[in-house]
Order: C-alpha cells, then structure tokens, then sequence
C-alpha cells in the first residue's frame, strides 16, 4: 500500500472500549481541528446471532447502542477496539496525544504514527462501490459488506466569521471478524 500524503495515527487502548467511552474519545477528537478522517475497528456487534444453534435470534448486547458525536447520532455496530485517524499535518498528532491523555485516565494506550493505516488510493472495493469519480475522504473506508455509506461527522473547523464549516470527518466501522 503506498504511503498516504497525509500523516495518519493509530490510538489502540489497552481495553475494548464502552460505547460512553467512545462517545466521549470521538467527541473530543472531532474537536480538534486538522482531523481529516477517521476509521474505527472492532468486534462485531450484530443484531442477531450469525452462526450457531441459535443462528438467526435476537442478540442482546449493551454496546449495541447509539451514541452521538457533535450532533450526529448513530448506532455502534462495533466495539471500538482501534482508532484510525488521519490528519492534516504532524503537529495535529499531539493534540491528538493530549486528548487521548484526557481520555484514557483509567486504562493506558497506545498511539502509532504512520502513513500506511489507512488506504488513500481507491482500491477495486471502493471503485465498485463509488465508481471513478470517489470522493477523496471516502476512500478506503469501505467496508465490502456493508450496503450504508459512511458516518459524515463535522469535525471543528469552523470559521471564526461565520461559523461554516470548512471540512468533514467521515467515519466507517470496519469489523476484525467475519460473520
């Protein structure tokens, strides 16, 4: 995978994290300015049991929830294990840094600098999904399985005259396991 133009971070915290947890990390994120994307990653939270003897009923689980960032609300269909960030320039990644110490205050975590965590080229997935003319942000987010488009969250930059916002975070939840 080539190395994307933008520096991008990785935060993966020691635990899975809380739907409450997560609300309150994404939140903050989408605060700081410069966030230009971002994925999470996880364990699956299906509504229904996928396999099993009891293949096809309701699966109750607590962190199937909706929780809501900068007024977008939507349902966790994963339990935040990772979060893929990617960022404008190198000095977004510390104020990157200093949330997360805000955050992870009971717990530890770590947070990986990079370019090569998330796709910025259009792979095949996302040509047959969006066609030739994809838009940029929503590159690699695609998730092959998924038939609803990503979570477009207003990230903080705002302009001081009028408040319009400039830029976009997109989030996609991407699963670790297969049904």
């Amino acid at each position: 995978m080539p190395d994307s133009a933008f520096p991008q971070c990785r935060i993966v915290p020691l635990r899975l994290l809380s739907p409450e947890t997560t609300e309150l990390l994404l939140n903050q994120v989408a605060g700081v300015p410069g966030v230009r994307r971002a994925v999470i990653n996880g364990p699956a939270l299906p509504a229904t049991v996928p396999y099993g003897p009891a293949r096809g009923a309701e699966n109750p689980n607590t962190n199937r929830r909706a929780i809501q960032i900068r007024g977008i609300e939507f349902e966790m269909r994963v339990q935040t294990g990772m979060v893929t960030l990617e960022v404008e320039d190198d000095s977004v990644v510390e104020n990157i840094r200093s949330v997360c110490d805000k955050v992870f205050t009971a717990f530890p975590y770590t947070l990986q600098t990079g370019r090569q965590f998330m796709k910025s080229q259009a792979s095949l997935v996302d040509y047959a999904k969006y066609g030739p003319n994809a838009d940029e942000f929503i590159i690699g987010l695609t998730d092959p399985r998924r038939k609803d488009s990503p979570v477009i969250i207003p990230t903080a930059a705002c302009n001081n005259d009028g408040g319009r916002l400039s830029d976009q975070m997109q989030i996609e939840y991407t699963s670790n396991h297969s049904n």
